[in-house]
């Protein structure tokens, strides 16, 4: 049986009961859109954060394009980004009509090099967004510097980072908003697509919440502005309303898996995870690091153990965005680090014995360099 970096098998079989119960609570409920299971999650989503209002949408994209739409990101604009991160991030700033900057990354950590980003703003610069990466934050206290000096939005990318902390600060509760995905790999995931956008101010929260209904209120069919089909389907938020009382329990399994890791990679040569200074990791992906990356690599899979890169081509990079205009060699880390860096199995559920075999496999590939 092949090992894989993601499997949610074992969990829905401890957790069958609740996520079919979720299903029938929804189908009986006489609401399949927009219902009390939407809005129930959307309270307790919140709640959990401490923050006045979230939104949710049909998946992670669109919480980061609404979320730029209803800060005022338009067509023209700017916005202050990595290219090492999932290609919708991108996607979402590209869809609004804005273009993506791009700063490069932390050699240690991977994420945002926050120091280069004042560099970065132009007068058509209209937000920046800080990409959680991999299950850890970004320090957003000199990104809040920089907004507040020249007037920006500060939109976080929350996809990977559920649960996660900087000093205590959960993710999503420091910028002007916050996007969410919940397709199932991530901590917090659904049984399918779903996204949800944490923010602040009730005008903003309106416009977001009109955004993925046409444009128009839930009970008028007025449109305001032109807005999407974009809302968090029922049943999804209704196994999401299961989850999230689970979603720290998710978090410590993780972390304990890291632990395992740790503890059986080290003095391999294998560059493991770097925690940032203040931050609570997720380890919503475990990614390591090695020179001979595309060898180990085919090693694993030899002994059916097939792995994953995140990610092997910065944004930048990719054809689709060769209009940016970005040369090669502009952003030397991430460039650097995209031929070096892969993930190891990560998931609550994930067994101590397929685990080992992992790490023995791995060791024994590794002394074979």
């Amino acid at each position: 049986m092949t090992t894989r970096v993601w499997d949610y098998l074992e969990e829905y079989a401890a957790e069958r009961k609740d996520i079919l119960d979720a299903v029938e609570t929804v189908f009986s409920s006489g609401r399949l859109v927009l219902g009390a299971s939407t809005h129930g999650f959307e309270r307790e989503f919140a709640a959990y954060h401490g923050m006045p209002h979230c939104v949710g949408v049909d998946n992670g994209t669109n919480a980061i394009k609404l979320a730029l739409q209803a800060l005022g990101v338009r067509p023209g604009d700017e916005v202050v980004t990595v290219s090492n991160t999932a290609a919708p991030t991108v996607v979402a700033i590209d869809s609004v009509g804005a273009k993506p900057v791009f700063v490069d990354i932390d050699p240690d950590t991977y994420l945002m090099d926050t120091a280069q980003v004042a560099s970065a703003v132009t007068a058509r610069t209209r937000c920046l967004l800080p990409v959680h990466l991999y299950g850890q934050c970004v320090d957003l206290a000199p990104l809040r510097t920089v907004a507040a000096e020249h007037g920006l939005a500060l939109l976080e990318d929350c996809a990977q980072a559920h649960g996660a902390r900087h000093d205590g600060v959960l993710a999503g509760t420091t910028g002007d908003a916050a996007a969410f995905s919940f397709y199932p790999t991530k901590v917090l995931g659904a049984y399918g697509d779903g996204g949800a956008v944490l923010v602040r101010g009730d005008d903003t929260a309106a416009r977001l919440r009109r955004l993925r209904y046409y444009g128009m209120e839930e009970r008028y069919y007025v449109v305001e502005t032109p807005g999407h089909n974009a809302r968090l389907d029922e049943v999804q938020a209704e196994i999401l309303r299961r989850k999230l009382p689970r979603l720290d329990a998710y978090v410590a399994a993780r972390r304990a898996v890291a632990e395992r890791y740790a503890e059986g990679l080290a003095g391999t040569g294998l560059v493991l995870p770097a925690l940032a200074p203040g931050n609570d990791h997720v380890y919503y992906v475990y990614v390591v690091r090695h020179p001979e990356r595309d060898r180990i690599l085919q090693a694993l899979r030899e002994h059916d153990i097939d792995l994953n890169i995140s990610y092997p081509w910065p944004v930048h990079t990719m054809s689709g965005f060769a209009g940016l205009g970005v040369p090669a060699g502009s952003l030397p880390v991430t460039e650097s680090l995209a031929g070096q860096i892969f993930s190891l199995p990560m998931y609550p559920s994930l067994a101590p014995a397929v685990q080992d075999r992992v790490i023995g496999v791995l060791r024994e590939v590794l002394a074979a360099l």
